[in-house]
């Protein structure tokens, strides 16, 4: 059965009554045709190199940084079959490029996390680019025009579904951070409707769903705001939902992402801490780093349940995303970009840096190591090769983070080589910028393969899309189609093959 949104007394009952209502949460987390006007582009930078090169982007005025320049979102939903391309589209890359992002219809919300989700898509076939379109992901709140404040408590179908786009059993899906998943039609980005497993999925699904590579299984977990504040699925290759299992855990945090080896749940709970009264204040983002609370890393059995994780304690940190894991032995290794905080200084805080986690499973209880693999270059939005996921694998490809004071600043793409720690970078040039990098197979070898990016242009204002070749990651992409309009910068993508598209 769909869950719906509790009324006003449903959720002061929940919430141990007081003066927070419904109306106090107005800022919860989600995560055609024809020309568009575009908003002013980002300010001229340069780069030669990586970031210690790279010049800072100033915000102007009182307008937030997520609403100028490229983060600002577009007014229009547009599709083209007349796109210029320059270089030559390999004849391997048949299907749909498609990545999610938060542009909210109103163009003014309280944080770049917020806002209503959009899909951007480009459709590669025989060597051409035959299409790009863009479009709005029909939720409730999309359809109703009520943000959380209006609609109610998020979960079920009360979500922007704005921060990832996948696959799973030849269907395309979106998800947020908060809310059940949407099914979307690849042929021409439109909704399907909300989806809820066939009425069994009864929390939210988090935006970093995994597919063993082996099993087609598709692991995901959802986090709450009340009891259960974690719980784990898991879906079959046919994409029936097969288990769920509450994880106990003692507050609401912002969990945004997880990992899978080929045997192994890991779970990481950060003090990034739901605040209820900051809510009842009306902070857009109701979240606030909570050192106090601790910090602990959880492995589980795949398909176990709560009386199978065990927890180690860590220093206190955060993490949004996971490159991958994978077993050595008694050791689950766990490749992240860890920030040092979250929230307490800048936009988000300090750019992150390259960590690598080793648990040791074998005693009593765990033990845990943290290296840190790169403190001089600053990453983040991670992919890999999909078939090596939750396996031993050699390559990761991550967006460069710049510090700013003022917004969060990307910049070019890393290709991280995790066997010798060794970097490839590919520079945008001048005026230009990067999104997520996705890797997207074509051999045998792991990285034998492309890699898609959104790039913007701030001397035109518009974005193009670029296709990198995977093994010479730093030349001049192999192909730039430019798009018939800006694509603001947004979160993660997907490539869904021709068969499925």
């Amino acid at each position: 059965m769909q869950q719906r949104p509790m009324n006003r007394r449903q959720f002061l009952t929940r919430a141990g009554g007081g003066a927070l209502g419904v109306a106090a949460l107005p800022g919860m987390l989600a995560a055609c045709g024809g020309d568009v006007e575009t908003t002013s582009g980002l300010s001229s930078s340069t780069s030669a190199g990586p970031s210690t090169t790279r010049a800072l982007t100033q915000v102007k005025g009182d307008k937030p940084w997520w609403l100028q320049g490229n983060f600002a979102p577009v007014s229009k939903e547009v599709r083209s079959t007349s796109l210029k391309v320059t270089g030559s589209i390999p004849d391997e890359l048949a299907g749909l490029y498609v990545r999610n992002g938060s542009n909210s219809v109103n163009a003014d919300t309280g944080h770049w996390f917020i806002g209503d989700g959009m899909l951007h898509g480009v459709r590669l076939e025989g060597g051409e680019a035959k299409s790009y379109a863009n479009r709005w992901v029909r939720t409730t709140l999309y359809e109703s025009g009520d943000g959380f404040a209006d609609a109610g408590i998020p979960g079920g179908d009360i979500g922007y579904s704005n921060v990832s786009a996948f696959t799973h059993n030849n269907k395309l899906f979106t998800s947020g951070e908060i809310g059940f998943p949407y099914e979307l039609s690849p042929k021409d980005l439109s909704t399907v409707g909300v989806y809820d497993f066939d009425g069994k999925l009864d929390t939210n699904m988090t935006a970093h769903p995994k597919v063993d590579p082996e099993t087609g299984e598709l692991h995901f977990f959802g986090y709450g705001f009340f009891e259960p504040f974690l719980t784990y699925h898991v879906a079959d290759a046919q994409g029936r939902l097969i288990h769920s299992a509450p994880i106990e855990v003692g507050k609401s945090t912002m969990m945004h992402d997880f990992a899978i080896t080929d045997r192994d749940v890991v779970f990481w709970e950060f003090p990034v801490v739901l605040d209820l009264s900051m809510a009842a204040e009306g902070a857009d983002l109701p979240f606030r780093w909570e050192p106090e609370y601790g910090a602990r890393i959880g492995v589980l059995p795949l398909g176990g349940t709560n009386a199978d994780i065990r927890w180690v304690e860590v220093p206190p940190a955060y993490v949004f995303h996971g490159i991958n894991a994978f077993r050595d032995g008694d050791d689950v290794v766990v490749d992240v970009s860890q920030f040092e905080t979250m929230f307490e200084n800048g936009p988000l805080g300090q750019a992150p840096e390259l960590h690598r986690w080793r648990i040791n499973t074998a005693g009593k209880e765990l033990t845990f190591s943290d290296d840190t693999l790169e403190a001089d270059l600053h990453m983040d939005l991670p992919s890999r090769d999909p078939r090596r996921v939750g396996r031993k694998y050699r390559y990761g490809y991550l967006i460069e983070a710049v510090n700013n004071p003022d917004t969060v600043q990307l910049g070019g793409l890393y290709k991280q080589d995790f066997e010798t720690n060794t970097q490839e970078y590919f520079n945008p040039g001048a005026d230009r910028v990067c999104d997520e990098g996705l890797f997207v197979p074509t051999g045998d070898a792991e990285d034998d393969g492309y890699v898609f990016t959104y790039s913007y242009n701030a001397e035109r204002d518009g974005s193009d899309l670029l296709i990198l070749a995977a093994q010479d990651f730093a030349a001049e992409p192999v192909a730039t189609i430019e798009l018939p309009q800006r694509v603001p910068h947004g979160f993660h993508a997907t490539w869904v093959a021709a068969d499925d598209a």
